[in-house]
């Protein structure tokens, strides 16, 4: 599974990763979790409000900070 996280580097984005990084170890699998910041690639999602959560190639959120409980509700969705 690969999860990558959209943003620039602002404050929500930063809380995002390690929401991201906290659901992951709490869900035992194994996931390749990448902070994307270059603006093409965020625009290539078609992401106009970051942060932005996508996993497995699939924007799963933007524009907010999930809960550990909604990405780990994400990332079992997304199995």
């Amino acid at each position: 599974m690969k999860i990558e996280i959209l943003g620039t580097g602002c404050a929500k984005c930063r809380t995002l990763e390690a929401v991201v990084k906290e659901a992951v170890a709490k869900s035992g699998k194994f996931a390749q979790i990448e902070k994307v910041d270059d603006i093409i690639k965020i625009m290539e999602y078609q992401v106009v409000s970051t942060p932005g959560l996508v996993i497995d190639n699939k924007v799963v959120s933007t524009g907010r900070v999930l809960s550990v409980e909604e990405v780990l509700s994400l990332i079992n969705a997304n199995v």
